[in-house]
């Protein structure tokens, strides 16, 4: 797949048509689950793909800012308890998200609170957790969309959006040179259009996450590049993790796409100085 280009024109869809995606297609997401999928560890993992016969049940259980989302089908994404595992998550399902654009579908992140509650409500008998859930079909065609900029609960920004590749916050909101904050000589690092390093942090400004609020970034630093979380008082832990693991795909995909694997080290750097509740969450050698 090229990352780069279905990252360009991935987009959230909240309003799908009752066209349901074909059978052949199906079999095509679950053959690419089982044998393609990303991952950043190797956990044992469970994909269900249900369709809208559940929307009632999953009412309450999962949604997209509490209202959940109608479509055609939903994926529903189970994994083995690990202390990375919502991060695993958001960077697996968003590689499955990208592959469902590749498919020329179109889909959203759910959320939802409690693991258990959404394998009640759809039966789903299994040691594993509920980890991350997306809707999933072919989306309503619509000229322009409202973007929302939520800075705080009473200061939302809303922009109409006749096309979908502006980023949410740009490069310099969230990549830094040797120490947090500091962008003086970052383009001297990461380059310009069409270089690896830009390419790769544009695709993170495109990467989704919870009300937009993008609470991380990305510290240069030593030859390494570091992914550090930002504290964030409307982003809940699962939202918040998930989001990490899609930053990352964003990313790891681009990188790849130019020379090869990236490994990542999850551990906390105490050589960089960050504000207080910011911590370095993985880091790789570039």
């Amino acid at each position: 797949m090229n990352y780069s280009a279905l990252i360009e024109h991935r987009k959230s869809v909240r309003e799908y048509t009752d066209k349901r995606v074909s059978d052949p297609i199906l079999e095509q997401i679950k053959d690419y689950y089982q044998h393609t999928c990303k991952n950043l560890f190797d956990l044992e993992t469970e994909l269900f793909i249900i369709g809208d016969e559940s929307k009632q049940a999953l009412e309450g259980a999962a949604g997209y800012h509490q209202f959940l989302v109608g479509a055609p089908q939903y994926l529903v994404l189970l994994s083995e308890k690990h202390p990375h595992a919502l991060v695993n998550a958001g960077y697996m399902m968003e590689d499955l998200i990208l592959k469902l654009t590749d498919l020329n579908l179109d889909s959203c992140w759910l959320t939802f609170t409690d693991s258990d509650a959404v394998k009640a409500a759809l039966s789903i008998e299994s040691d594993l957790d509920v980890v991350a859930i997306a809707a999933f079909g072919h989306g309503v065609k619509a000229k322009k969309r409202l973007k929302l900029n939520i800075l705080s609960m009473s200061n939302v920004d809303i922009d109409a959006q006749r096309r979908y590749f502006e980023p949410k916050k740009g490069i310099l909101n969230l990549v830094f040179l040797n120490s947090w904050g500091n962008t003086h000589k970052l383009g001297d690092h990461i380059g310009f259009f069409n270089d690896m390093l830009w390419e790769a942090f544009y695709a993170v400004t495109k990467a989704p996450s919870y009300l937009n609020r993008q609470a991380y970034g990305f510290i240069l630093h030593d030859g390494k590049v570091s992914l550090v979380s930002a504290p964030d008082a409307y982003t809940v832990e699962i939202d918040g993790k998930l989001s990490l693991g899609v930053a990352l795909l964003h990313f790891s995909a681009v990188i790849e796409q130019w020379a090869g694997n990236l490994k990542w080290q999850f551990a906390d750097d105490s050589s960089l100085e960050l504000p207080e509740g910011y911590k370095v969450v993985a880091t790789c050698i570039l």
